[in-house]
């Protein structure tokens, strides 16, 4: 088989595929797991489709403690195959999930395999070194991902295969269900703004795999220099873009449910701001709050806890919103809901100190804090990015491989 020119295995049928990890159905608003013949079956349970690829060649993984098939990582898979695994590289959080957010991240060994880990991420995401580059011949990615231009999985995985453009390598994507594929929102990254939590031209809530959203990088010439490179994306099998897909696995420390993952597109803002959006609580990413904002209600108190070392507003009573009770699916159709951070605003009396530099990197855009400033209202603020969403939509659909 040609790999090179089968770009993607996503027009395979599916084939006798293993037990699915996770259910999400179609006709069912929170997922089934009663409805057996819409259970989800992700790309690294298809052995059949990819271990024929890797059969006779030194193999890197690029994974983390989401690359689970049931109760099996995606490295003993690959090991009990014979597949020879000479590296594995880790993202953000590390290989086991357990760094904070931005915390550096060392290499290691694997203590179940014995297999050398090579981190990717130390506090920034650099590029694979030469040497590590140089042990393999294909490297497999296997990461949950949750749909967000600011969440830095994707960027670690397009890192990659520019890494793999210049060194020669094949690239093997096991796909995965994306928990935010259902819409898209948010305006286009402003590519002056480029950084480790926006990476790419594409909105921030961008509805697509990373098998479809690595396809487009290739297609549209977002690699280096603008090259392509061996690449086969293995897909899910009875996935589509209605499906209410439940993350097995928290994905990183303070996503640890699926409403902290539907809320994330809104409350990652507050990133950019002095207010806490909930990390050192039992809520992360679904309260937020500042010692300021007297004229609200709810209190709590971040601490030093697993996952949020140093959070934000450490041991300070801090007063704001509890969203922790709001349904999931309000939490969805809201998509990108600014009515948050433009409450803080107002409430915390802060001025311009509201915003920090590194807002204008999580928004993509330089002037939307400015329509804060303005009185803007959240509808208003979102219409402008409105011609974003649809330029995107038409610009995305040729590298889509499930359907609506």
């Amino acid at each position: 088989m040609n790999i090179f020119k089968a770009l993607v295995i996503a027009t395979i049928m599916a084939l006798a595929a293993p037990a699915a990890v996770a259910q999400g159905c179609g006709n069912h608003d929170n997922g089934c797991g009663h409805c057996k013949h819409n259970e989800v079956t992700v790309g690294a349970a298809r052995t059949d489709l990819y271990l024929p690829v890797l059969q006779g060649k030194r193999v890197a993984l690029l994974s983390n403690q989401t690359g689970m098939v049931g109760d099996k990582h995606t490295l003993d898979i690959l090991l009990e195959n014979k597949i020879n695994v000479v590296t594995i590289f880790s993202p953000e959080h590390g290989f086991r999930g357990t760094a904070d957010a931005g915390e550096h991240v060392s290499s290691s060994v694997d203590e179940k395999t014995g297999v050398p880990i090579a981190s990717l991420y130390d506090g920034g995401l650099p590029m694979p070194s030469k040497e590590s580059m140089n042990l393999f011949d294909v490297v497999v990615i296997d990461l949950q991902d949750v749909g967000l231009r600011y969440y830095t999985y994707y960027v670690t995985m397009i890192r990659m295969m520019d890494a793999a453009i210049i060194h020669n390598k094949e690239v093997v994507i096991l796909d995965r269900p994306n928990p935010n594929i259902m819409y898209v929102d948010g305006p286009i990254l402003d590519m002056k703004l480029k950084s480790g939590v926006g990476f790419l031209p594409i909105c921030t809530v961008y509805g697509m795999t990373m098998g479809e959203l690595a396809k487009m990088a290739m297609g549209e010439g977002w690699l280096k220099d603008g090259k392509t490179l061996p690449l086969t994306v293995v897909p899910c099998d009875n996935y589509t873009r209605s499906t209410r897909y439940r993350l097995p696995i928290a994905p990183s420390p303070n996503l640890p449910n699926m409403l902290s993952v539907y809320l994330y597109p809104s409350i990652c803002y507050f990133e950019g701001t002095p207010v806490s959006l909930g990390r050192g609580t039992d809520w992360p990413f679904q309260v937020y709050g500042h010692p300021n904002m007297t004229d609200h209600k709810f209190q709590f108190t971040p601490t030093s806890r697993f996952g949020a070392k140093n959070p934000p507003r450490l041991n300070e009573l801090c007063y704001g919103t509890d969203l922790h009770n709001m349904s999931e699916d309000d939490a969805i159709a809201g998509g990108i809901d600014l009515t948050y951070v433009i409450d803080a605003y107002n409430s915390s009396n802060l001025g311009e100190k509201f915003f920090t530099k590194f807002f204008d990197k999580l928004m993509g855009r330089d002037d939307i804090k400015q329509m804060i400033m303005d009185g803007k209202t959240a509808v208003q603020i979102k219409a402008s990015w409105a011609s974003d969403v649809e330029k995107f939509k038409k610009q995305r659909a040729p590298y889509l491989i499930y359907k609506d």
